[in-house]
């Protein structure tokens, strides 16, 4: 089981914290926000780790290294110009292979146990391209994502919750991206979610997206041993 960590955005709602440091190393308690992944990941059992990364990079790899530090073994997808979502993760499936992967966003932190991911994973239906994990809609996104209905994503149902960046990806889910291209994901799990194609499942435990340097210091608050 591999896992990758989206980690190539620029975060500019975060700066100036971010003009300097990359939003997935500022630090929660002692650890880079994005060491808290690792952690979990290391505990459920996922050991092999794609981290792509686009601004301030080296940063990243300097700072994280192989992984062993946490437990993990990373392999880095760099990217010149940050791709997006889909593109990110197109082209970093040469590391990822063709078995079903955990998907995480590097500017969450989340007590979601990924232990349970990692059993959806393995059990995901060969029909199945993606399972997302949803959560309550924050209030920066009061009108959600998606509806949910009987463990399917719902585009066009209601109430609509928000999608948590967390999934289980298939690489079939990519197919129509070429390595290198910009591409968003979110357009496409809505088409493939009208086709029946994604499952998900709504987590109401703890889940922040630190977008801002006040979500930032509520992370701090709340952070808890791995």
């Amino acid at each position: 089981m591999k896992a990758m960590i989206l980690a190539a955005g620029r975060g500019e709602r975060m700066r100036p914290l971010t003009d300097s440091c990359p939003k997935p190393l500022l630090d929660v308690g002692g650890t880079p926000l994005i060491g808290w992944h690792l952690r979990r990941l290391a505990a459920a059992g996922v050991t092999e780790v794609v981290i792509n990364h686009a601004w301030l990079g080296a940063m990243i790899e300097n700072a994280l290294g192989d992984g062993s530090a946490y437990g993990v073994r990373i392999a880095y997808s760099p990217e010149t110009v940050a791709l997006e979502t889909a593109g990110g993760i197109a082209q970093a499936l040469p590391l990822l292979g063709d078995a079903p992967f955990l998907l995480l966003s590097g500017d969450i932190y989340t007590g979601y146990p990924l232990q349970r991911l990692v059993s959806t994973a393995m059990q995901l239906p060969p029909a199945r391209l993606a399972h997302l994990v949803m959560v309550d809609n924050p209030p920066y996104h009061p009108d959600g994502d998606f509806g949910l209905v009987d463990g399917l994503i719902a585009p066009d149902g209601a109430p609509k919750l928000c999608y948590g960046n967390l999934a289980v990806i298939r690489p079939a889910l990519l197919a129509g991206i070429v390595a290198g291209d910009v591409a968003r994901l979110g357009p496409i799990l809505v088409r493939e979610a009208r086709a029946g194609r994604v499952g998900g499942e709504h987590f109401d435990g703890a889940w922040f997206n630190v977008g801002t340097p006040a979500d930032l210091q509520d992370v701090r608050q709340a952070a808890q041993p791995a």
